[in-house]
């Protein structure tokens, strides 16, 4: 009989072949305002960053461990961000909110594995903060260029098997009646609440990632951070606290505005989960701590912003030879 009864279930369920990503269709007359905001926090995005790895490339005074994984970590946030925010415009230009099953389990694919390389890379350069100041006469031993390249190699590949498996093992899961997900982009929790039946595995998986590719590296960092602050208050002067505390306190501010928000997404229970809260939080370490990176890094150090003055004054005088010819 209980048999009988699965059948019939099943065969009552109705497949969903695509999703319909309500993102911000709650707001209607603010439509094109969002796409204007959303245009030219891009921009920003793309052209902040995109300076960052040029002058990290091109100034020999930056071609040191701290910047190569500042480059590595500003074309993370130019991909991560490119995942979610262009089908947000075209979404807001063409009120068409429908996506396929296919391309939301790839862009919810890519933004599983590029926010936990987020969150390795965000470690790796805690850990070079760590040495740097804690360890100053082993830093160049330690942080030799080929160790660089194996702990950027290492925060980039370290996440995909594992977040694959989390997206096929979501994916697996069967749709039935409503599929409309209230969320500008197809992540995990908001796809779990249109799954029929019991998800209670997914969500147990989902909480034992979330601790080892969130909960993990945000103590490994407050622990780097922690032997930092002790080391710098033992400093014997103020103008040395000073600086080193300035060259640390634009990477925490990432550390936190990320970190904070994307703990809270993941690491709730699904039944205090809100839509309008998820989707303010997931806005916070998608878009909004892509477009500070680039600022908070710039204007709080005098080496970027040494760089960008020359870079702007050779394109300056190669613009005036130009013209003199």
């Amino acid at each position: 009989m209980k048999y009988q009864e699965s059948l019939k279930a099943e065969d009552n369920a109705s497949t969903v072949m695509q999703f319909v990503l309500l993102g911000f269709s709650d707001l209607p007359q603010l439509q094109g305002l969002l796409f204007v905001v959303f245009s030219i926090m891009y921009m920003i995005i793309l052209i902040g960053n995109s300076l960052i790895i040029i002058i990290t490339r091109l100034d020999v005074a930056l071609q040191k461990p701290m910047y190569f994984f500042l480059a590595n970590f500003s074309f993370l946030e130019i991909c991560y961000v490119s995942v979610t925010l262009p089908r947000i415009l075209v979404d807001l230009w063409t009120q068409d909110r429908s996506i396929s099953i296919l391309d939301c389990a790839t862009q919810m694919c890519f933004v599983l594995m590029l926010g936990a390389t987020e969150c390795f890379l965000l470690v790796v350069m805690a850990y070079d903060r760590y040495v740097a100041i804690c360890n100053p006469l082993h830093y160049p031993l330690l942080m030799n260029h080929k160790m660089c390249i194996q702990l950027a190699v290492g925060s980039w590949i370290i996440g995909i098997p594992v977040q694959i498996g989390q997206t096929c093992q979501t994916f697996s899961l069967h749709f039935c009646n409503c599929n409309q997900i209230n969320h500008f982009f197809c992540d995990i929790p908001p796809i779990l609440k249109l799954a029929c039946g019991d998800t209670s595995v997914h969500e147990v998986t989902l909480y034992v990632l979330a601790i080892f590719i969130v909960a993990v590296p945000f103590v490994l960092i407050l622990a780097s951070y922690s032997k930092i602050i002790f080391t710098i208050l033992r400093l014997p002067t103020a103008r040395g606290r000073t600086k080193v505390f300035s060259t640390c306190s634009s990477h925490l501010v990432v550390v936190l505005l990320f970190f904070g928000s994307a703990t809270i997404t993941y690491l709730q229970p699904k039944s205090s989960h809100s839509a309008g809260m998820d989707k303010l939080l997931s806005l916070f370490y998608t878009i909004v701590t892509p477009m500070f990176n680039p600022m908070i890094y710039s204007l709080r150090n005098k080496d970027v912003i040494a760089a960008l003055r020359k870079l702007l004054r050779k394109k300056q005088w190669d613009e005036c030879n130009f013209n003199c010819l």
